[in-house]
């Protein structure tokens, strides 16, 4: 399924792929290498997965914390009414657009209320970092919201500010203020800012419009199947975690019986909100 019309695809790829993918730029696609997107004081360490920061060498950037810094610095990059965070293991299933993601005519923000608890520990962890680059005071005991959502919908102009927000507290470049952190999310941060400093959206919803599975445990054949039975008539893409180590022809083979069912309507309608 693609894009409406007004939408612009950008993929952002390491500088060694970047060939792979010129057979499909042009258009309204265009192909980027990381580099555009990062500092020049950060560094690639050859034959790892970290980075080094020049005006702060320890400790290094981890390769997950360095691509969260590419997906802040891409997303305040552009000029647009918003910007869908995607990664390459997550497949649109029907035509999507901005239009899409709106509620009462503005992007909706994506908040869980209460979801992330006590067996999610990693995920406090990450409230704490954001606050504390932020400047805010420690998340309270109590349950928190959550703001991981697979697709990710952000608001360019907001994005922006929050970079500002954090290098105005921590007296730093956001990309070493951020680079610097052992636990971070970067949607988590994104939520943070709109929830706690702009004291919240006008347009919210706990709903990610897609069918996610982020396990690190293999899929079976039936075991797809099952899982994307639930796809809605409001569902827009699929995502199956790379790290699951589900077989690559399973995937394709139950994507494509997917799409069959949606070519002869929506197979279930969507629960109200």
């Amino acid at each position: 399924m693609e894009m409406t019309d007004d939408v612009e695809h950008h993929i952002v790829v390491p500088h060694r792929d970047r060939k792979y993918f010129s057979d499909i730029e042009g258009g309204r696609t265009f192909v980027h290498d990381v580099g555009e997107f990062l500092p020049r004081h950060l560094m690639k360490a050859p034959g790892a997965n970290v980075w080094v920061n020049a005006l702060r060498p320890w400790p290094p950037v981890r390769g997950w914390i360095a691509q969260q810094l590419v997906k802040l610095s891409a997303a305040a990059s552009f000029e647009a009414g918003g910007v869908l965070l995607m990664d390459s293991d997550m497949v649109l299933i029907r035509k999507t657009s901005l239009d899409s993601f709106k509620l009462n005519g503005r992007p909706a923000f994506y908040r869980n209320p209460g979801a992330v608890h006590a067996g999610l520990p990693l995920h406090r962890k990450w409230h704490e970092t954001s606050r504390s680059l932020l400047g805010l005071a420690p998340p309270p005991a109590d349950n928190l919201p959550d703001y991981i959502s697979w697709p990710c919908l952000w608001e360019p102009g907001i994005v922006r500010g929050l970079l500002a927000a954090v290098e105005a507290h921590t007296g730093r470049t956001w990309a070493t203020a951020i680079g610097g952190q052992l636990h971070f999310s970067e949607m988590i941060l994104y939520g943070v800012y709109v929830d706690e400093v702009l004291g919240g959206a006008k347009s919210t919803t706990s709903r990610m419009k897609s069918i996610a599975y982020s396990e690190e445990r293999s899929l079976g054949p039936a075991e797809l199947s099952a899982l994307l039975a639930g796809v809605t008539s409001e569902d827009l893409a699929i995502m199956i975690s790379a790290k699951s180590g589900t077989d690559l022809q399973h995937r394709r083979r139950a994507m494509a019986d997917v799409r069959e069912a949606l070519a002869d309507g929506p197979p279930v309608q969507a629960s109200p909100e």
